[in-house]
C-alpha cells in the first residue's frame, strides 16, 4: 500500500476510505503470506486505522470493506496475538451484535445482518488464531451474548447462526476454562440440548442444516468431556438421558449415512455419546410404540427397539472397511468403539443385540478367528494391534459381550488373540469375574457345525487344526530326552541373550517373570492337577 493510500486509510474522508480498502482487499482476498506487510511495517498501521473507522458508528456504510480487511490481516498470527486489544475485540462484539448492553431481542440498528455475519467471521479468525483473543473470550461476553440468542425466541438467518455456533465452538476448544463455566455457571448444556432438539425438529435435511447440527453437536462434545466419568453422573443425569434421547432422534434421521455431510453428522453424534455416562446410555432404546408414532422404521430385539444400536454397528462397519490400517483410521475407530463399550455395559438387551451382531454362534470353525471381514475377525486382529487404545476397547468390547468368561473369551478369539486381555487382568489361570455381575441366561449354544468340530478345535489358535503326525513317533526315550535337554538349552540361551523372557502364572493371575527356565518344571505338577479336576 502506497503512501497515499494510507493516508487516505488514517483520514476521516469515506469517499477517499472506500476505494483503498476494496483495492487491499481485491489484491490479498487469497493471500495468506502477510510477510510483505509485515516487514514493511504496514500491519499494525492499516490495522489501527480499520478499527478506529469500525469504532465510529457514523461510518457504517464502510463497515463491510473494514471488516474484510480485518478478516485478511487476522491470517498473520504474530502480528495479531502482539497487537491486538481488548477494545478491538469488544469493537466487534458490538458489531455482531454480542454486546452486553445490547439485547438481542431489541429492534436492529443500522448494521446488517450481511455486516453481523462478517463481524462473526471476523471474531471466529481471531480466536483461532490468537491465544490472547482466547482468553479474551473468558472474561468479555461473548458466550453470554451467544447463548442470549440461543434462548431467544426470535429465528435469526441462517449465516448469523452457523457462526455463532463456530465462535463458540473455537472458543471451547482452544480455551478450556470456558467449558465449565458455560455447562454449569450459564446452563448452556440445557439450552444447547433444546436448541439442538429444535433444529432436528425442523425436518430440514439440507447441507447447510447438517453444518450447523454438527457445530452443536461439537460445542456439546467440548463442554461435556470431563477428567472422569464421575463428574457426568448424578449432578446433570436428566440432561445427560435428554441429551442422549435427541442423539438418539439423530442416529435415527440420519440412519442410512447417504451423503458425507451425513456420514460426518453420524461421527459427531457418536463422539459425544463418549461423553455420556453410561447408566444413561440405555436411553438409546426406545418402545417400539414410540418409535412408530414418529414414523421411523422398527427394529425389535427383545421387545425394543434397537434401530439407534444397529446404526452405531453400521457405522462401525463402515469405519472397518476403510482401505488401509493407518493412524487415522484406528483414531476414528476410537470413539465407536467406546461408545459401544458403553452400551454392553449399560444394558443387557443392547449387550445381547450387539453380542448376537458381532459374536453370533460359531459356525465357520475352519479359520482363524481374526480371518475374515467380519465384525469378529476385525476385533480379533485388534487384538493384536500395536495401537493399545484400539486393542484395548476392542479386548474390552468383546469381554463384555462373553460376559467376562474367560473360555468363552478363548472360544470365539483363541487364546493367543486373548492372551493380552488374560494378562493384564490377572485371568491367565482361567479364574472369571464375579458371576453376579451379568445374568444367568444362555446366549451361546453350540451350533451343529461347532459341535462336530470341537474335537479338533485348537484352542490357541482357535480354529480347527487337522490331525497331525506324532512328530514324537518312533523315537526312543533316548532320542526323546536328548531332543528335550537340547529344546531347553535353546530357551535357556535365548533367555541369557534378552531375545526372550520366560514367565510363569503368579498367584494374581498375571505373568511373573522366572530366573531360569528350570523353574518352569516345579509348575508341571500343579498343571496337571489342575488339567484333571478340569476334565
Amino acid at each position: 500500500m502506497d503512501r497515499e493510500s494510507l493516508n487516505a486509510l488514517e483520514g476521516t474522508d469515506i469517499t477517499k476510505i472506500k476505494p483503498v480498502l476494496q483495492n487491499f482487499n481485491e489484491k490479498y482476498a487469497r493471500d495468506f503470506d502477510l510477510t510483505q506487510l509485515q516487514t514493511s511495517g504496514q500491519w499494525p498501521v492499516i490495522w489501527k486505522s480499520v478499527f478506529n473507522i469500525l469504532k465510529n458508528e457514523k461510518n457504517v456504510e464502510i463497515y463491510p470493506e473494514c471488516l474484510s480487511c480485518v478478516r485478511i490481516l487476522s491470517r498473520d498470527k504474530i502480528q495479531l496475538e502482539s497487537k491486538i486489544q481488548p477494545t478491538d475485540f469488544d469493537c466487534l462484539l458490538k458489531i455482531a451484535d454480542l454486546c452486553e448492553h445490547q439485547k438481542p431481542n431489541q429492534p436492529k440498528t443500522t448494521i446488517s445482518d450481511n455486516v453481523l455475519t462478517e463481524a462473526l467471521k471476523c471474531l471466529c479468525n481471531m480466536v483461532f488464531q490468537s491465544a490472547k483473543c482466547q482468553e479474551m473470550c473468558s472474561k468479555n461476553y461473548a458466550i453470554v451474548g451467544i447463548l442470549n440468542r440461543v434462548k431467544c425466541p426470535k429465528t435469526y438467518p441462517y449465516e448469523i447462526e452457523y457462526f455463532d455456533m463456530k465462535l463458540l465452538f473455537l472458543i471451547t476448544a482452544l480455551n478450556v476454562k470456558t467449558r465449565k463455566r458455560i455447562r454449569d455457571d450459564l446452563d448452556g448444556l440445557t439450552y444447547l440440548t433444546e436448541w439442538l432438539s429444535q433444529k432436528n425438529k425442523k425436518n430440514d435435511r439440507s447441507d447447510q442444516q447438517i453444518d450447523l447440527i454438527c457445530e452443536i453437536l461439537k460445542i456439546l462434545f467440548n463442554i461435556t468431556i470431563t477428567p472422569n466419568e464421575g463428574d457426568n453422573s448424578s449432578e446433570n443425569e436428566i440432561e445427560f438421558r435428554r441429551l442422549t434421547s435427541i442423539a438418539r432422534t439423530l442416529l435415527l434421521d440420519y440412519s442410512t449415512m447417504k451423503t458425507e455431510k451425513e456420514n460426518e453428522l453420524i461421527s459427531n453424534v457418536v463422539n459425544l455419546l463418549t461423553n455420556v455416562p453410561t447408566a444413561c446410555i440405555s436411553e438409546l432404546l426406545v418402545s417400539p410404540a414410540t418409535v412408530q408414532q414418529q414414523g421411523e422404521d422398527v427394529k425389535l430385539f427383545e421387545g425394543k427397539c434397537v434401530l439407534a444400536a444397529d446404526v452405531l454397528l453400521q457405522f462401525l462397519k463402515r469405519k472397518l472397511g476403510a482401505p488401509q490400517d493407518t493412524p487415522t483410521k484406528f483414531e476414528m475407530l476410537s470413539p465407536i468403539l467406546t461408545v459401544l463399550v458403553k452400551c454392553v455395559r449399560s444394558d443387557v438387551t443392547l449387550r445381547h443385540y450387539i453380542r448376537s451382531v458381532i459374536l453370533p454362534p460359531l459356525r465357520d470353525v475352519k479359520k482363524r478367528p481374526e480371518e475374515g471381514n467380519e465384525f469378529r475377525n476385525y476385533l480379533c486382529r485388534f487384538l493384536t494391534s500395536p495401537y493399545t487404545q484400539i486393542r484395548d476397547l476392542s479386548a474390552e468390547l468383546l469381554f463384555v459381550c462373553c460376559k467376562e468368561n474367560v473360555l468363552r473369551m478363548i472360544k470365539h478369539t483363541g487364546y493367543g488373540n486373548a492372551a493380552g486381555l488374560l494378562a493384564n487382568r490377572g485371568l491367565m489361570g482361567g479364574r472369571n469375574t464375579k458371576p453376579t455381575d451379568y445374568s444367568s441366561d444362555s446366549e451361546d449354544s453350540d451350533t451343529e457345525e461347532y459341535k462336530e468340530m470341537q474335537h479338533g478345535i485348537n484352542p490357541v489358535i482357535g480354529c480347527y487344526e487337522p490331525p497331525r503326525p506324532d512328530p514324537l513317533a518312533g523315537m526312543s526315550d533316548e532320542q526323546k530326552e536328548y531332543e528335550a535337554v537340547q529344546l531347553a538349552n535353546l530357551m535357556d540361551k535365548l533367555h541369557r541373550q534378552g531375545i526372550i523372557q520366560p514367565c510363569r502364572i503368579g498367584p494374581d493371575g498375571k505373568p511373573e517373570a522366572v530366573e531360569h527356565i528350570q523353574q518352569l518344571q516345579e509348575e508341571i505338577p500343579q498343571q496337571q492337577m489342575d488339567l484333571k479336576r478340569k476334565t
